[in-house]
């Protein structure tokens, strides 16, 4: 256990340290877009396509891993949205915690940490993870959350929005280049590739300190706005399906699968497995902002399963690995 709480206290130390800096203001708020814009849309995709040309193409587009974890995103989606309604929750809110339920934080934080555990094979299965939140997850609960508007159409405008979303976002283009690059033999020339490796290697440390800044960010907005205090009923539940009942609902479906014959490669299972203990994606406090659901809500959820993945995601590792 110490030799993995070795490997991953660097990654949540980072997170902390970006956390007090933006609290204390020795980062103006106002520079926190500027980093998120640097990881988004520089660091983060350099670093997912040189993963993805180093990865074999079928490890990315593995059939039964991606019913697998389709399927468990699906649960996620529809358990979280059923336990959390209630008279304060409707759909918006109900729809952007079952997002936080069921989207990782696997671009920011998971695949470089589940590289750095497990090796560089960790990435194609985490990869194929992040198409999926992505591209499925995102969109759905976007569309979930236009339910509580009368117009019929709601729901369907949101779905095309969330996918114009996909198609501007550099991520799964990234992962897309790398994976045409990996089944075509093909590398950029030296001097790019060299620049490619030096705004990837920036991904992972300034990413995770951002992850820090928008949480004290979104936690500090919130607070301003909220006029009574918000009941741990309404985020507790979720955090704790994040951590335990995310990642448990992966290996029972993927050992299910296994046992009726689907080939589930047991490292693939195991890599998707710590992937759904990653604490939530902290992006999802910008699209509950942007949709006029619980920004609060949301950022307490996120920054609950950001802190105590430390321990419970450790856990998942001493017992998988």
């Amino acid at each position: 256990m110490l030799d993995i709480l070795r490997v991953t206290f660097p990654f949540f130390a980072l997170v902390l340290a970006g956390y007090l800096a933006a609290r204390r203001r020795m980062l103006p708020l106002e520079a926190i877009g500027g980093l998120n814009t640097f990881v988004l849309y520089f660091a983060l995709p350099c670093m997912l396509y040189r993963f993805g040309a180093s990865t074999p193409i079928a490890q990315m587009l593995d059939p039964a891993a991606m019913a697998v974890y389709f399927l468990c995103a699906c649960i996620m989606v529809a358990g979280t949205v059923k336990l959390s309604m209630n008279a304060r929750i409707r759909w918006n809110d109900a729809s952007m915690g079952a997002l936080v339920a069921a989207f990782p934080n696997t671009g920011f934080m998971g695949v470089p940490l589940l590289v750095a555990l497990l090796g560089a094979a960790a990435a194609g299965p985490a990869i194929l993870t992040i198409l999926i939140d992505l591209v499925f997850t995102s969109s759905l609960c976007i569309a979930l959350s236009r339910l509580d508007s009368a117009d019929e159409h709601g729901a369907s405008e949101a779905a095309k929005k969330a996918l114009r979303g996909v198609a501007v976002n550099p991520m799964p283009w990234a992962i897309v280049l790398g994976g045409l690059s990996s089944a075509a033999g093909w590398k950029p020339p030296g001097p790019v590739m060299n620049t490619i490796g030096l705004l990837a290697d920036a991904a992972s440390p300034v990413a995770l300190f951002t992850i820090g800044a928008v949480l004290a960010r979104s936690q500090m907005f919130a607070a301003a706005a909220e006029h009574a205090p918000l009941p741990a009923r309404d985020f507790v539940p979720v955090a704790v399906a994040k951590l335990l009942v995310h990642p448990l609902l992966v290996w029972g479906i993927g050992t299910g699968a296994r046992a009726l014959g689907v080939p589930v490669d047991p490292f693939t299972l195991t890599v998707m497995v710590l992937v759904a203990a990653l604490p939530s994606a902290s992006n999802v406090s910008m699209l509950a902002e942007r949709f006029g659901a619980d920004t609060g809500r949301i950022a307490r959820i996120i920054l609950l399963t950001t802190a105590a993945a430390f321990l419970t995601f450790s856990g998942a590792v001493a017992l998988l690995h």
